[in-house]
């Protein structure tokens, strides 16, 4: 089965006495939801069901970036739905759960939506609300819950009850496991009076533990769009199956069964992972277009070359280095953007020697592998490299692999930590090795070492744990790689940290030394402890200006931060004695004791507490010496203040904090595509000079502090909104987390429910941390304070006036002036140039795709769009009325036209020309027909005036 992907199919159900399968007619919204995604889908015409089915990445719960493709299905004159439930192996079960009661805010229920999904028992809140306000519950349109609650089987049976329901999302992937992955949700199927809802438009099921799908689907009436997790193996039986569009997925590998698809004359599976195809695509004798561009493929069978009907085989942007002879040859295939004739890149020595180890080498597109008793050498896509020795593994093993961003929910970050990599997750979790198994990960490099260390950290199930790690670079690309070895898999990452010097503690005692600060030592006398304990000791250098520049007080000094911890909970049987430097300038001759502050601050490094009188403390000319018996954070202070402690903390937060910039840039061609970003304040120069040819927008925000791992959000306000269906979307505000060495940001579409026919629409984005307001004030500035101090910053957004439309400027368009034109003869029909400008105006973004089945060439195509990089508009002109002044003589041109409209999938467009003909045909004949009477025309004029 696969791991991911989409599928998409359009049925539309024939008429028994109508031998051909009726197409598209126009557009509409399909969605009514403006919290949905803006699908463009096709209008159906016939009064029975159709449908949509779309597979989305098992690993994404998401909808909102998937474009709304279609796939036209022929179906038999029987029973379509019992047909389409025996090909997919459907069947139903509806389980059941037990009902409770909870309090539910009556905030959740608002007007005609009802958002449960977000809270960890929105199912018992939705029986609760079912239960005592029925009548409104019964109203509700738009419906979310998880499929992870435990109480959904208990739900599912009061769903046929909301008549008026228009979409329902039931997905999985809200609760975690132990290591922190998305578990499936527990939806196996539906009740089958769910078919019922007469109304539902939007139903998403996806990432749940489904095998085959809810037969309840097919009978839906309304439904428009249907989301899954899996592509089923039976789509191989859909034996009339005309155009399947696979393309812009993860897909990674196919099933034998799509060679099954005898009558598919269109398959589209570009953009996607494929390695290679099942040679089972040689069966399908009626493909006409095979589209396979801008994969991972590094083979292709040669018997792809033999089907007698295919006129199009794209193999662009692949990873092919050889193709069969019978394939580079034929006029239909296109190679362009494949690596041909090179040769495969020779292997890294960055590994052990191991004589004639296996060495596997995987592309961006896989996630697995495999590793038996011999061993071998294993290198990622992303740079990762893997040793497994011989004997490692007794069996053969499949080992999964998988990156992903750090969520701060379970990535704890310690103080002062900065993440430098992705997460890597290896699975299975916990497997033990026979012997360690050596693991490379590459890092971004931190601005300096000085002070800091650089380790690998592996999650145990319980906690995060550093490894043992060497620091490596490469010789030819000089990035820096950690380096481990670990006898168990789980997740790994890679932190810079503050230098950590430990030692073992025995029962004699001994000395610890800091190897940043040598000053800095720690005594153990003898008897210390009863039984041996491992101690850690890490030091954070203070600069003079640093603190003069927090505290604003410029007789404030500090000595270096010092942080002790212990693997033992029992504090020591005899005092240990601590020597710290003084602060910067202070020494023991000028020493006014009154004004030194000894601190100890909790692990978390919240509280202060001035400890000066409850320790002894002995000075040199150079030190500061005290005793304790447990350890934590220890701080020597220098300040004329008398409450030293609330200073140190803000003093200390700001040490743990990174100045960023946010940046919000609107792209020049399309004003609603928006970037978002927060950039390190050393990274905005190059980030902006980098985007200036794509982006316009406001200049940077203000200077704001924020913590590695902090969350912070983003919302539009006056006029501008953004889709609400995305996964990282809370309450219609965009969450982030800020990570220093990582990218922090975010390509959206923002709309406007305003009218911007007649003005510009003016808004603005506002940055904040924490959790989401309650409320967001009227007017937002760009510095806030008091109750609006989590506001970090505002930046103005600017969507223009819309233009006027074609049919609305009735001169020259954009610049374009327009040839009489006439396409055809009178006879057998022809187009004007206000026909052409009704059909430009139709196309949209499908005129490359149309462009191509008119017999442009790929570099026409592109020379169009780049000569109109700016406008749409111009880009579809430019391509129709070049092609029609090239064909103007050519006596088959309109049907041409005709066919390029219905092999784009543009029925609409097509018909819309075909009445245009038509209307020309009959206009035609009667003013034949009104000549031959007048003159009493020969019987071949009649002939042909009333065919």
């Amino acid at each position: 089965m696969n791991k991911g992907g989409k599928l998409i199919l359009w049925q539309n159900p024939l008429d028994p006495n109508k031998p051909e399968p009726l197409q598209q007619q126009g557009c509409e919204e399909a969605l009514p939801d403006p919290g949905l995604s803006p699908w463009r889908l096709p209008r159906n015409p016939c009064a029975e069901p159709s449908f949509l089915l779309l597979l989305i990445p098992a690993a994404s719960c998401c909808c909102w970036c998937l474009p709304a493709w279609q796939v036209r299905a022929c179906p038999d004159p029987v029973d379509k739905t019992q047909k389409m439930a025996e090909l997919l192996g459907l069947g139903d079960k509806c389980g059941e759960g037990t009902s409770g009661a909870s309090v539910l805010a009556g905030s959740c229920l608002a007007d005609n939506r009802l958002n449960l999904d977000v809270y960890p028992d929105g199912c018992r809140w939705f029986l609760q609300l079912f239960e005592g306000r029925r009548g409104e519950v019964v109203q509700v349109e738009f419906l979310r819950l998880s499929s992870n609650d435990r109480l959904l089987g208990t739900t599912l049976g009061i769903l046929p009850h909301l008549k008026h329901l228009k979409s329902l999302v039931l997905k999985g992937g809200h609760a975690r496991d132990e290591f922190g992955s998305c578990q499936y949700g527990s939806l196996t199927s539906l009740p089958p009076d769910v078919g019922n809802l007469r109304c539902l438009t939007h139903l998403d099921i996806s990432f749940n533990s489904l095998s085959t799908l809810p037969s309840c689907i097919l009978h839906l009436p309304s439904l428009r769009m249907l989301l899954l997790k899996d592509l089923p193996q039976s789509i191989g039986e859909l034996a009339v199956l005309q155009d399947l569009d696979l393309s812009e997925n993860a897909l990674e590998f196919l099933p034998e069964e799509v060679g099954n698809l005898r009558n598919c004359t269109e398959l589209d599976l570009s953009g996607n992972c494929l390695s290679s195809i099942p040679d089972s695509l040689s069966n399908l004798k009626s493909l006409r277009r095979l589209h396979l561009h801008s994969n991972l493929l590094v083979t292709v069978p040669a018997s792809l070359a033999s089907l007698p009907n295919l006129s199009r085989l794209d193999l662009q942007n692949n990873c092919l280095r050889t193709v069969p002879p019978e394939i580079q040859t034929s006029p239909f295939v296109r190679l362009q953007g494949n690596p041909l004739g090179e040769t495969e890149p020779s292997p890294q020595a960055d590994e052990p020697s191991a004589g004639g180890l296996r060495r596997l080498f995987l592309a961006s597109g896989e996630d697995s592998f495999t590793v038996t008793s011999e061993g071998c050498k294993v290198v990622l896509a992303c740079g990762i490299h893997f040793y497994f020795p011989p004997g490692t593994a007794s069996d053969p093993l499949r080992i999964y692999f998988r990156t992903l961003a750090p969520d701060p929910q379970w990535v704890k970050l310690r103080h002062h930590d900065v993440l430098l990599s992705t997460v890597l997750e290896l699975q299975p979790h916990g497997v033990k090795f026979q012997q360690e198994v050596q693991i490379w990960l590459p890092y971004a490099s931190p601005q300096t070492l000085h002070q800091r260390e650089v380790v690998v950290r592996t999650f145990s199930g319980q906690s995060w744990s550093d490894l043992r790690t060497r620091v490596e670079q490469k010789r030819k690309s000089k990035k820096h790689v950690a380096h481990c070895s670990v006898l168990h898999f789980s997740w790994f990452l890679v932190v810079s940290r503050l230098v950590q010097n430990e030692c073992k503690v025995p029962t004699e005692g001994t000395l610890l030394f800091s190897s940043v600060d040598p000053n800095i030592k720690v005594t153990f006398p003898p008897g210390v402890t009863e039984e041996t304990r491992s101690v850690k000791l890490q030091v954070l250098p203070v600069s003079a200006e640093e603190i003069e520049e927090i505290t604003a007080d410029a007789g404030c000094r500090a000595s270096p931060l010092l942080c002790l911890s212990q693997d033992s909970l029992v504090d020591f049987l005899r005092p240990v004695r601590i020597q710290l430097p003084l602060p910067p300038g202070i020494t023991g001759l000028n020493l006014d004791r009154s004004r030194l502050h000894l601190l100890h601050g909790d692990l978390e490094g919240q509280t202060w507490d001035d400890i000066t009188s409850q320790v002894v403390l002995e000075f040199t000319h150079l030190y500061a010496v005290f005793e304790v018996t447990h350890f934590s954070w220890y701080w020597l202070w220098y300040t004329t203040k008398t409450y030293i402690g609330g200073i140190a903390k803000k003093v200390y937060e700001r040490l743990r904090m990174y100045q960023v910039n946010f940046i919000a840039l609107q792209r020049k061609k399309d004003p609603e595509q928006v970037l978002l970003q927060c950039v390190p304040k050393h990274k905005v120069d190059p980030v902006l000079k980098k985007l200036q040819d794509r982006y316009r927008g406001p200049e940077p925000s203000d200077m704001v502090e924020m913590f590695e791992g902090e969350q912070f959000f983003a919302a539009f306000e006056r006029g501008i909104c953004i889709d609400t269906d995305r996964p990282d979307c809370v309450d219609g505000r965009l969450l982030f987390i800020f990570y220093s060495h990582l990218k922090n940001m975010k390509e959206i579409y923002v709309t406007s429910p305003v009218d911007r026919k007649g003005q510009a629409v003016k808004g603005q984005v506002s940055f904040y941390r924490g959790a989401v307001p309650e409320s967001i004030p009227e007017d937002a500035s760009r510095r806030r304070k008091g109750p609006d101090s989590l506001w970090l910053a505002t930046l103005p957004i600017k969507l223009p006036r819309l233009k006027p439309r074609w049919a609305e400027n009735p001169g020259p368009l954009n610049g374009f002036s327009f040839p009489p034109l006439n396409l055809g003869n009178a006879e057998t029909g022809y187009l004007t140039q206000a026909n052409l400008l009704s059909i430009a105006r139709r196309m949209g973004a499908d005129w490359q795709t149309i462009g191509l089945n008119l017999g442009l060439t790929y570099q026409q195509i592109e020379r169009i769009g780049y000569n109109n990089r700016e406008d749409l508009d111009k880009q579809i002109l430019d391509m129709l009325f070049s092609w029609a002044q090239q064909n103007s003589e050519a006596p088959d041109c309109v049907n041409k036209l005709i066919t390029a409209m219905k092999e784009s999938g543009r029925q609409d467009i097509a018909d819309e020309v075909e009445t245009i003909i038509e209307l020309g045909r009959q206009k035609y004949r009667e003013s034949i027909r009104r000549v031959g009477l007048e003159q009493e025309s020969s019987t071949e004029d009649s002939a042909i005036a009333v065919m």
